[in-house]
């Protein structure tokens, strides 16, 4: 019935994050603090996760296993790390009890590399577009400043991504060969 689950990207020192939401009801947790009016000015990680609203507990693992690593916003008696999260609803997909933990953050922690696993893995396990499978991707590009961007993404969209018309997805058939 498991058919969801947890990406984290652990984010290098100094990291700047920006969130852009979309969707008709949002799940997310600590992405206001990315305003850059906000005093917060570096994220340590952020965690995408399946599960609903219930997926965002998946931070609290990544939070542990970052203070555990001493990484965060140094106070007096300990770090804070800053977690920014976003979940999507896939609990249709498998079983609705069947959702992201503390523990799954903590693992994905733990198991992150310096690529991002693509696909229907992670978060994009139970993601769907329209009635296709949907997944994790992500982009990036390094500025002339040697600032790099990047950009990874659940998708989970709803509706159809298929023309009726042709049977081809949105756009395929507008593409020049």
């Amino acid at each position: 019935g498991w058919a969801s689950g947890t990406t984290v990207v652990l984010a290098p020192p100094g990291t700047v994050g920006a969130v852009d939401g979309r969707g008709g009801a949002l799940g997310t947790r600590e992405t206001d603090l990315l305003d850059p009016i906000n005093s917060v000015r570096h994220v340590d990680a952020v965690v995408l996760s399946g599960g609903s609203a219930f997926g965002l507990a998946a931070a609290d693992g990544v939070m542990r296993f970052l203070e555990e690593q001493g990484r965060g916003v140094a106070l007096e008696g300990g770090v804070v790390p800053i977690v920014p999260a976003a979940v999507v609803f896939d609990l249709p997909v498998g079983g609705w009890a069947c959702r992201p933990t503390p523990e799954f953050g903590y693992t994905a922690a733990q198991s992150a590399g310096t690529d991002v696993a693509l696909g229907t893995v992670g978060a994009g396990t139970g993601a769907r577009a329209g009635v296709l499978k949907g997944g994790v991707g992500t982009a990036s590009t390094t500025l002339a400043s040697g600032v790099t961007v990047g950009v990874v993404v659940i998708v989970n969209s709803a509706g159809d991504v298929v023309d009726p018309a042709t049977g081809l997805p949105w756009l395929a058939d507008q593409i020049d060969e």
